[in-house]
């Protein structure tokens, strides 16, 4: 039997690479950036299995390739790079990586919070660049999170780590999230929303919800108007489910206090563009689950969803679980079981 081939798309987990190797035909694309298109349709065509990052598109154009693809494994939650039914169509198994990047995500989050509400990003600036000649701290008052309000689109296992994180500091917290259940947030002491309410009571607002069709520009200027003039927004989602525009805007009339943004509409982010001008906000690339462990176990896991595929087994964690019963991926398996 002809041994599996995989394709990885970059170099970074080195250990994940090395496990994969001791069992199948690796490939590896090592620089930086995402394999062109044209290679991703030629890997797709002529492999077993990918594993990719958050940035490597994979559309219908890519699938409709793939011959013997049995499993693509993405180094993150959100797979908003992914056509799931162009995927599904053609018997591939999509695996995700969650319960392992909401502790990390959330720390990140309470960071932000804290260091918009404290100033400390823009204290740290100023110092840095000289600007701290006479001993005068009014220019750095920061406003206190106790008794505020936070806001969180999105309640799922990132939103609940926050809730957990936030609960000793002693906020109340709401949230608007659709697919959670009272019961579910009364057990957390969190109120449930609407959208409008929310924005316009929060202290502070993140967005911690997955990126797809009904969150996609869920957050413009109509929702930003409705903020309060001292609050402060957070997004450590995905970058599309923000009108960057209008959110900049905000910034620059001063409708709201600050931002922390971890994702944009381009990433990486364009040198030129406007958020980069402005003094009232924490800008960071995309970084929010990077910690050594963290990002560790997310190689280790999409690795593994490979190595389960390779045995027939059910790999955990399939994002279209459909696919599962298809007869055209059971036949794909067939051929790996009891090696």
């Amino acid at each position: 039997m002809d041994e599996m081939k995989i394709y990885v798309t970059r170099i970074i987990v080195p250990d994940a690479i090395e496990r994969l190797q001791n069992e199948f035909e690796v490939e590896v694309w090592e620089e930086p950036t995402p394999p062109p298109k044209k290679l991703m349709i030629e890997k797709a065509r002529e492999c077993d299995g990918m594993m990719i990052e958050s940035n490597d598109v994979m559309d219908s154009e890519v699938f409709a390739a793939a011959e013997k693809l049995k499993v693509v494994g993405t180094r993150a939650i959100g797979y908003d790079n992914i056509d799931i039914n162009a995927a599904t169509a053609k018997g591939i198994a999509i695996g995700n990586t969650p319960g392992i990047l909401h502790e990390s995500c959330a720390d990140f989050t309470m960071g932000l919070i804290l260091s918009l509400a404290r100033q400390v990003s823009r204290s740290n600036r100023k110092v840095i660049a000289g600007e701290w000649k006479i001993f005068d701290q009014t220019p750095y008052l920061g406003t206190d999170v106790y008794g505020k309000t936070l806001g969180l689109i999105g309640l799922g296992n990132i939103g609940q780590e926050i809730v957990k994180l936030i609960k000793p500091h002693g906020m109340k917290i709401i949230a608007h999230d659709p697919y959670v259940s009272k019961d579910v947030a009364d057990d957390m002491d969190v109120s449930l929303t609407d959208l409008g309410t929310l924005m316009s009571t929060s202290d502070f607002v993140c967005v911690c919800c997955p990126l797809n069709g009904e969150t996609y520009g869920l957050i413009g200027e109509t929702e930003f108007s409705l903020m309060k003039p001292s609050a402060f927004f957070v997004n450590t989602a995905r970058g599309p489910i923000v009108n960057q525009s209008a959110l900049t805007d905000a910034l620059q009339r001063h409708r709201i206090r600050g931002a922390g943004i971890d994702v944009f509409d381009k990433e990486p982010v364009d040198s030129d563009d406007p958020l980069l001008k402005l003094d009232n906000v924490i800008l960071s690339p995309h970084a929010i689950a990077m910690t050594d462990e963290c990002y560790r176990d997310i190689g280790r896991t999409n690795c593994q969803r490979v190595i389960q595929v390779s045995r027939g087994e059910i790999p955990d964690d399939v994002v279209n679980k459909e696919v599962l019963d298809q007869e055209v991926l059971q036949e794909k398996m067939s051929g790996y079981r009891n090696r």
